[in-house]
């Protein structure tokens, strides 16, 4: 070899030894990235905003995982279930695996089937009891509280606190989620004695709620249970209260989305009503007040419910890759299973049989507008517990 030959050859050997950073990009690990389902136009946008909000928080503040930051992309569902469906196929056709959020129920479910095919992870917290049921499977897992633990523990413990109060009167949205908030809640009547005086079936379409109000101001009862969600709940409670109906009977709002929905209705409305959540913000363990400050510091405002839900669902799906050591669909599913986990209801785990989060359902109590401590203070914590099918009782036949 030439001696100029030899030089170049030896200087260019030097230089890729003095400079090994020019090596990394060749060799850095792939990021990790979860795929947000949020409803960020449509009918449920305010939802989707803020539970965008959870789930980027969660990625953001998790470090390294698997040797690179993880990243966050987000699928608009635009709350439309074939939408949502045709956008995850083409995420999964371009190597997603992992995937948490969707507002709607039907969403979900069309979206954990298409997960499940394509041996992802998809954690939800919508609130089909199916998901975790009758149509589960490997891939999907589900934070929110089914509909037997919302009536569990919102029925009873008011019941208790007012014992005499017997007879009780039901309206309630004629689908899927309202078949199953009204057969739980005749379950319990039968269980506590309580007189079931009437129910009221509507349309999912319904915003005129006055016959079925005057329907049940004929039947005279205790309580009036409310078990629809949303823009019905407060059409419905709204003209409950002009009706005067708060002056003669308890109202129990089964299922409520939080801090959001109260915020759009105000102390007058809510004062004395019986509220059913998922999450509360002000419950004291060191991971939910973690979580508000960080919310507080990051967004300038008081975290909620869709904010919540999907921070920890991104959180516990990081977790488990972290566990996992792999971004193998199967081995990451299989490290959820039976996971326990510090959450903002407190100890959370997930059920392996059925990939249902066992956790904490609250009862709340709307405050006077002259009891709140600040903006955000609009109801007293009445109660909180765990209540789920066991045994038999289980829906789910995983495969």
């Amino acid at each position: 070899m030439k001696r100029r030959s030899f030089l170049k050859s030896g200087l260019a050997a030097t230089s890729l030894l003095a400079a090994p950073s020019m090596l990394k990009p060749a060799f850095a690990a792939a990021p990790v990235t979860i795929h947000g389902l949020k409803s960020m136009s449509g009918a449920f946008a305010s939802y989707g905003q803020f539970a965008e909000m959870g789930s980027k928080l969660a990625v953001q503040d998790f470090g390294p995982l698997l040797g690179a930051k993880p990243e966050y992309v987000t699928i608009d569902t635009e709350g439309n279930p074939g939408k949502a469906v045709r956008k995850v196929q083409e995420a999964i056709q371009g190597g997603a695996k992992f995937f948490d959020g969707c507002t709607l129920s039907s969403t979900a479910l069309a979206v954990g089937k298409e997960v499940a095919k394509g041996g992802g992870v998809f954690m939800t917290p919508a609130g089909a009891d199916e998901i975790t049921g009758t149509e589960c499977n490997a891939s999907t897992f589900r934070w929110t509280v089914p509909t037997y633990g919302a009536i569990q523990e919102t029925v009873r413990p008011l019941f208790k606190a007012e014992p005499k109060k017997k007879k009780w009167y039901t309206i309630t949205p004629q689908y899927v989620f309202g078949d199953a908030l009204l057969t739980a809640a005749k379950d319990v009547f039968k269980d506590l004695g309580i007189e079931h005086v009437g129910n009221s079936y509507h349309s999912t379409q319904e915003q005129e709620f006055s016959g079925y109000l005057t329907n049940a101001m004929a039947a005279q009862p205790d309580v009036l249970l409310i078990l629809n969600f949303g823009g019905q709940a407060s059409n419905c409670l709204r003209q409950a209260i002009s009706f005067g109906l708060k002056k003669q009977m308890t109202i129990l709002i089964a299922w409520t989305a939080g801090l959001d929905w109260f915020q759009s209705l105000g102390p007058d409305l809510l004062e004395g009503v019986y509220l059913g959540a998922q999450y509360w913000h002000q419950v004291d363990n060191p991971t939910n007040n973690a979580l508000v400050k960080r919310v507080k510091e990051v967004y300038g405002i008081t975290a909620n419910y869709p904010l919540a839900a999907d921070y920890i669902g991104t959180k516990v799906i990081l977790e488990a890759i972290k566990k996992a050591g792999s971004t193998d669909g199967k081995a990451v599913a299989k490290a959820m299973e039976g996971m326990s986990y510090d959450g903002p209801t407190g100890k959370e785990m997930i059920r392996a049989q059925d990939h249902q989060v066992i956790k904490d359902y609250y009862l709340l109590k709307g405050k006077a507008k002259s009891e709140m401590k600040d903006a955000d203070d609009y109801a007293t914590l009445i109660s909180s517990g765990q209540s789920f099918p066991q045994g038999d009782k289980i829906a789910c036949k995983m495969v």
